[in-house]
């Protein structure tokens, strides 16, 4: 099959949303479509009947959250599907701002009992600078929920964007019967408790047909007639260009637990979703049908396997075909890398591949030579922009529990930073390690891991501490001056760069004040540049 060819059969998407809207079990729906897994994993009320297929971390099966990005790959008629669960907790947003560089749309989950929620908003927020197209699935019809109008009102106005549905529901919470796909004219009748694959659709091209009647009852009938003559007057008239220009959003009604709603979601979005796109590096713009490979690292994830203590980095193709066992330049250490046993996943379980295409996302074994952002090219230097990072907003200092394990805890803490779940800062002068992270969630799974990845036990202690900025500048006396008469404040990262520890706003603030020859840097992002 041609690199065009290839191209075209692929998607390439995230699914993001609040905690406990039901993405990871949209995710398995999807996954049940295509065949990868027989039967779902239930989760509910955070006990795991069955443990979510994506959720392959044990503090995830634990607590019945995502908190990594889960990469599955499968095929469903003919199309091979690259599907990217993402954490809906907001203490990993990171993780989840990360994956969204890596995707080419997105399908956003909203309960219909909570309507629209502050991470959906702060995602949504995302998307919408990136420009990725975004589909949105209403999910738990089947529970009293807010009325479907009123939800695409509140969808308009707290996501800035235009909706358009293409399915519709025939009532709702302990009345609801199922959905009529605006966009395929047919009709799906509500089955509860379903775990398996929905049942055959009923087509249904004119809404006057009196199967409809049969089907759902004189009175629902006219009710959806209703609907339907209200949505065909009030919004525009669906546009796929559109959608793939991030204009409008389509919306999609459904239960995902009861595998309700999911099978024509998951039709339309392989119709009218975007094959891969290209990317923009600082160099130019690098277009997915070019003949020479290119591709980026966009996560990081060590001990997949805890058995073979694996550390794995997860690269999105870009253009061309990449093949195993063939050398390729690392751009920022410009050297040569071959792969021996290069991965597709499902979630946990994963397969060596020969190739891959762009749109794919593919796992490296990797023994340190990756850090997020990192370019792999046929020789080309491609930096691609966009990985965003964040300044920490909690620090911690890392305290060594057992003396006897204090390798196992380093080598532990180097290589869960490196994942970008936190950050790490060793004081200039000891070693005195602090942690920087998004949210207070991120602590609890550093010390689980540690303890059950690495064998070392910690503890963290607070610190107060403002903001981390990495210093530089271009009179190297002036900078080293600056570290020696701030060495109670200077910390170096896993990079070895130097960070300014401020206490207070005003610390800071001075600091900038009295230093015009420094700047102070609340991202990476410079580095990037310097290399």
């Amino acid at each position: 099959m041609s690199l065009e060819s290839e191209i075209a059969r692929r998607r390439t998407f995230a699914i993001i949303s609040h905690p406990d809207a039901g993405k990871t079990t949209l995710t398995e729906k999807f996954l049940l479509y295509g065949g990868a897994i027989q039967v779902a994993g239930a989760v509910k009320s955070n006990k795991i009947k069955k443990s979510a297929t994506s959720d392959f971390m044990e503090i995830e099966r634990q607590r019945g959250i995502s908190v990594a990005t889960s990469v599955m790959t499968f095929e469903y008629e003919s199309h091979l599907i690259n599907l990217l669960d993402t954490p809906g907790h907001k203490d990993f947003a990171e993780d989840t701002y990360r994956t969204l560089t890596a995707v080419d749309s997105v399908i956003l989950v909203v309960d219909c009992v909570k309507g629209v929620e502050e991470q959906t908003e702060k995602l949504m927020q995302v998307c919408r600078l990136r420009a990725i197209p975004v589909i949105i699935f209403v999910n738990k019809m089947d529970r009293d929920g807010k009325d479907p109008f009123d939800l695409l009102d509140e969808l308009e106005e707290k996501l800035n964007i235009r909706v358009r549905p293409l399915s519709w529901p025939i009532n709702t919470g302990s009345f609801f019967k199922g959905v009529y796909s605006l966009y395929q004219k047919d009709l799906k009748l509500f089955v509860p408790g379903s775990q398996k694959r929905e049942q055959d659709s009923i087509t249904i091209d004119d809404l006057n047909d009196p199967l409809l009647n049969e089907q759902v009852g004189e009175k629902d009938a006219d009710q959806l007639r209703h609907d339907v003559e209200l949505i065909e007057g009030v919004y525009d008239p669906f546009s796929v260009e559109q959608y793939r220009d991030a204009h409008i959003a389509p919306v999609f009604f459904g239960s995902a637990i009861n595998n309700f709603g999911v099978q024509e979601l998951l039709e339309t979005f392989i119709e009218i979703a975007p094959r891969p796109m290209g990317r923009h590096a600082e160099e130019r713009q690098v277009s997915p049908e070019e003949k020479a490979f290119t591709g980026f690292v966009f996560k990081i994830h060590a001990n997949i396997d805890p058995r073979h203590r694996d550390r794995i980095a997860f690269l999105r193709v870009v253009s061309g075909t990449f093949e195993r066992n063939t050398f390729y330049k690392h751009v920022r250490l410009d050297k040569a890398l071959r792969f021996n046993n290069p991965y597709s996943f499902m979630a946990a379980s994963k397969d060596v591949i020969d190739e891959a295409y762009p749109g794919d996302v593919i796992g490296l074994y990797d023994t340190g030579n990756f850090k997020i952002g990192d370019t792999l090219s046929e020789g080309e230097k491609v930096h691609y922009v966009g990985i965003p990072s964040f300044s920490p907003e909690i620090f911690m200092e890392l305290v060594n529990s057992d003396p006897m394990k204090s390798k196992q805890l380093d080598k532990g803490i180097v290589q869960l930073t490196e994942e970008g779940v936190a950050q790490l800062f060793v004081h200039s002068a000891g070693n005195r390690k602090v942690v920087g992270t998004v949210g207070q969630l991120q602590f609890d799974v550093i010390q689980y891991r540690l303890e059950n990845e690495y064998g070392a036990k910690c503890r963290f202690s607070p610190i107060p501490m403002h903001k981390a900025c990495w210093i530089t500048s271009k009179d190297k006396k002036q900078l080293d001056e600056f570290i020696r008469l701030k060495s109670e404040y200077i910390y170096f990262d896993k990079d070895k760069q130097p960070v300014f520890m401020a206490e207070t706003t005003w610390a800071l603030n001075v600091a900038i004040e009295n230093n015009p020859d420094i700047t102070f840097h609340t991202t990476t992002e410079f580095m990037t540049v310097n290399g």
